[in-house]
């Protein structure tokens, strides 16, 4: 089973590859495909303003192509994808049914392991205060996500 994620880079310089955000910092919208049982990296998208939109996003970088086939949870920003998102109440609807809450659990323990390693990706220094230019952000996340699964492979 594979994850999708998207994350954003703090303070990223290059504005073709930026947009600025509530507190003036200027960030980059990652999305990010990582199996949630191995924790590794399947694929990287290409950087993307951080306001755009994770659906957008999803398709737009790429990584909707590395995903094309396999079963893929994400989030619930990511509606009308085709991913596999948790179950939500309908309106006028009270609670889940049984199954749907128990779906939601499996989902939520995958989501929680890819969080988990997406994290591990995000505390690099070099994309917390980013100053690459033009393809670096991208170049940069693909050498961190091999040093990440290099990690984990041994």
């Amino acid at each position: 089973m594979e994850a999708a994620s998207g994350g954003a880079v703090r303070a990223s310089r290059d504005r073709s590859v930026a947009a600025s955000s509530k507190n003036y910092r200027h960030s980059t919208n990652l999305q990010v495909v990582i199996d949630a049982n191995s924790r590794l990296v399947v694929a990287i998208g290409l950087p993307l303003p951080g306001s755009r939109n994770d659906c957008r996003a999803f398709t737009e970088s790429g990584v909707d192509r590395a995903c094309r086939g396999a079963p893929t949870i994400a989030d619930g920003g990511y509606q009308g994808t085709g991913l596999l998102i948790p179950h939500r109440k309908r309106r006028g609807q009270t609670h889940l049914s049984p199954q749907q809450e128990a779906e939601n659990a499996v989902h939520r323990r995958a989501r929680a392991r890819v969080e988990h390693a997406l994290s591990r990706l995000k505390i690099w220094k070099i994309l917390r205060d980013c100053r690459l230019k033009g393809n670096g952000v991208h170049q940069a996340m693909l050498g961190i996500a091999r040093l990440h699964n290099l990690a984990l492979t041994g």
